[in-house]
């Protein structure tokens, strides 16, 4: 079996990757075929060798389509390389696309304006006829769409071509047949009077329809290729976590060497301060390790001989010496960043129905309209002579195809969701797409991450205990404190800031010694104080056994060999996480913590704040498959976290919630970011979800209902029984009813509270 990726080139819509993704495929000697429209990238796995791009290019080329076989990255470095040219080029593309959009739009919103106040002039007496005479507007009109069409909108002519030469319809095909044949009628009545005489055609035009829908759509079209911009970041952003060099010893000297050349077997120096260059264990020496950006966890660990480090993590303390064992491909950090993309492949079921609608909508509504001319032209000659029956044939032609033009269709999702993210933007949570809305609205599992998530994410002091009458928990505070305040341990900094919050004197020490992986000793008016952590073979009194169940981090402090007192710290919970459970609990959603953290400190986690399953001790890579695991049991699963260790499951999970008080790659990776890290805004992010996917559908239903009713009506279904035939004017008025009707109720999502 062999697996490779391409770059493609020329994918727009969902319809595009559904085409390359069908017309592969059915090409011999490939087994699978993955296209990754938010990356622009297809894997394909092939039976035996693969193929070469020429071939598969000699496939997909006739549908306006190219791939680009990807060479894969000898280093993580490299692959920054590439990912930065890859942006740089689409952010290129992404500008052409908004001054497209800063022309069009503002001339569509005129054009609306102005189209809208002649089709209300014409019914309501109070208001008065447009100050500008037609023949001159329609002028102005033809001129604008002349541009918009041959210009502005020629990605959407590019859809008509291809769909003649292939058969295969995009979403621009169907807004260039709409557009196009608009076009073309009002421009072929307007110059060419005869042709208007001859038709007995009425004076109406439709070249505002044409400006108004491809103004609506480049909209569109642009914020989808805005949000795809992002998908990249949070793979960077994972591959800057890399140190770029490492001080390694080789024959007998200390050389400092790039990262890429580190060999399994090498002995890597690590010094205080620095980010660890790859994956080991230590063979010399002791240190307290920042590994948050793997576990999350916000407690540094400390290790001794013989514990395994990983790559990218921060040494607090120390100087050690490791062996470095995990390189390259195989190192944690490569294997998280595979995940997330991995799970970025997925797609949204909106759009595989988009894709479904695209096929159908463009050939049937094409089919209708030639059947209708058809019919007008060889059962209506019999009755009404050929000259006018081909009146109302090319009437009802064109008229099928004016109506059916979706401009009610390309505003029922971008309205809503415009509307929906703005007000989520009020309320404090930040969407990144419709994709995430739409998964997000059907939901039932909520899983959190425990440190930055349901916790605080920083260790304070929660317990103070004295063992002996001589010190009450003030003394024993400032006692540890007093000691501590010269130790660089970030548990040494929350006593201290402890004592600071109750005002404490910090007496003088002599003798400092910090004793490695132990704690830290002093002299205190001749007295001999040291704070450290307990010895697996000391025997445990029930005051620390108590606190060790509940997950605490406990220290012991002894004057003069005698233990006087205990003090624990522990990551506290957020003041809102218990309301926030309950109110998931009230929507019928089901709670699970997922943590690195270990199984005691967990359970006692969630029973503070009433969640339902607990899932603890799990390392960074076996996150997202947690996450996998609860989806096929049939869940649709939201993860919410804040750390680079959650950046897999994140973007896994049908939909990821970051907290944006936690890391930037964990945002990248989520499609959903709360501000000030609130995890009560999960649950009004839920109920925003389920009220904008229920105004999309409402408004989806608007736009079809309109098509249904309207097609038979301009076709002329009801003129052989009463003689009444829609006028195409009356069919974008119908049209442009359907907008109004959209727009106005995607506005409703205004006034929504959450």
């Amino acid at each position: 079996m062999t697996t490779r990726r391409y770059n493609v080139k020329g994918m727009h819509c969902a319809s595009c990757s559904a085409i390359v993704t069908k017309k592969l495929s059915k090409v011999e000697g490939i087994r699978e075929v993955n296209v990754n429209l938010a990356t622009e990238k297809a894997t394909l796995e092939f039976d035996g060798n693969a193929l070469t791009s020429e071939a598969l290019n000699d496939v997909v080329n006739k549908y306006g389509y190219f791939l680009e076989a990807e060479q894969h990255p000898v280093t993580l470095r490299a692959a920054v390389t590439d990912s930065t040219k890859m942006r740089e080029q689409k952010e290129g593309e992404l500008h052409d696309q908004l001054r497209k959009v800063q022309f069009a739009l503002p001339v569509a919103l005129v054009v609306f304006v102005l189209m809208m106040w002649d089709i209300g002039s014409m019914f309501l007496h109070a208001l008065p006829h447009l100050p500008i005479s037609m023949e001159l507007l329609n002028i102005l009109f033809m001129l604008i769409s002349t541009g918009m069409v041959f210009r502005t909108g020629a990605p959407f002519l590019h859809g008509i071509v291809m769909f003649v030469r292939s058969g295969a319809a995009s979403m621009d095909t169907l807004i260039g047949i709409g557009t196009v044949t608009a076009y073309l009628y009002s421009a072929a009545i307007t110059l060419i009077p005869p042709i208007k005489e001859f038709l007995h055609a009425p004076d109406s035009t439709y070249f505002d329809v044409t400006i108004v829908v491809i103004g609506f759509v480049l909209l569109g079209k642009y914020l989808e290729a805005r949000s795809k911009m992002k998908t990249g970041e949070a793979i960077e952003k994972l591959i800057g976590l890399q140190a770029k060099s490492a001080l390694v010893q080789r024959e007998g000297k200390e050389i400092e060497i790039p990262v890429e050349q580190v060999r399994t077997g090498d002995l890597v120096i690590v010094k205080p301060g620095e980010k660890l260059p790859v994956d080991g264990t230590i063979t010399t020496g002791h240190s307290s390790i920042d590994e948050s950006m793997v576990t999350g966890e916000p407690i540094p660990v400390d290790k001794t001989v013989g514990d395994k480090v990983i790559g990218g993590t921060i040494n607090k303390q120390g100087s050690f010496i490791f062996t470095a064992s995990n390189i390259g491909p195989d190192s944690v950090l490569a294997r998280i960043i595979r995940m997330v993309e991995e799970a970025q492949g997925s797609k949204a079921p909106i759009q595989q129905i988009a894709d479904k609608v695209a096929g159908i909508f463009v050939p049937v509504v094409l089919a209708l309209a030639l059947l209708t001319l058809l019919i007008w032209l060889t059962v209506g000659s019999s009755y009404l002579g050929f000259s006018a029956a081909l009146s109302y044939g090319i009437m009802g032609l064109v008229g099928i195809l004016v109506i059916a033009c979706p401009c009610a269709l390309g505003l029922a999702t971008p309205t809503a969701i415009i509307v929906g993210i703005g007000k989520g933007a009020e309320y404090g949570i930040l969407i990144r797409n419709a994709e995430s809305l739409e998964k997000l609205s059907s939901v039932d599992t909520v899983v959190f991450d425990k440190t930055g998530t349901i916790t605080t994410g920083n260790p304070e002091v929660t317990d103070i205990i004295s063992l002996d009458k001589e010190n009450n928990p003030t003394s024993l505070l400032q006692l540890a404190a007093t000691i501590e305040s010269r130790s660089e341990h970030p548990l040494a900094k929350a006593i201290v800031e402890a004592a600071n919050k109750q005002g404490l004197t910090l007496d003088d020490i002599t003798d400092f010694k910090a004793l490695e992986g132990v704690g830290v000793s002093a002299l205190i008016f001749n007295r001999s104080v040291s704070v450290r952590k307990p010895m697996e073979n000391e025997k445990k009194g029930a005051e620390l056994q108590q606190l060790q169940q509940e997950g605490k981090t406990v220290v012991m402090i002894e004057e003069n060999g005698r233990c006087r007192g205990l003090i624990a710290l522990s990551d506290t919970v957020k003041e809102e996480a218990q309301e926030a459970v309950a109110e998931l609990h009230r929507k019928g959603i089901k709670v699970i913590m997922l943590t690195g953290d270990n199984l005691m400190a967990a359970n006692y986690m969630a029973k503070q704040v009433g969640i339902d399953e607990v899932i603890a001790e799990v390392l960074p890579h076996q996150k997202a498959q947690k996450i996998k695991a609860l989806q096929a049991q049939g869940k649709r699963v939201v993860m919410a976290g804040d750390g680079i260790n959650d950046a897999p499951a994140l973007a896994q999970a049908d939909v990821g919630i970051a907290m944006a008080t936690g890391t930037d790659v964990a945002m990248e990776s989520a499609g959903i970011t709360l501000l000030k890290g609130d995890i009560n805004k999960v649950a009004q992010a839920i109920t925003l979800a389920r009220t904008t996917m229920r105004v999309i559908r409402q408004n989806l239903f608007w736009a079809f209902i309109y098509n249904i009713i309207g097609i038979p009506l301009a076709a002329g279904a009801l003129f052989p029984i009463w003689g009444i035939f829609l006028n195409p004017v009356f069919s974008g008025i119908a049209m442009a009813g359907s907008s109004v009707s959209v727009v106005s109720n995607s506005l409703r999502l205004k006034r929504k509270k959450l």
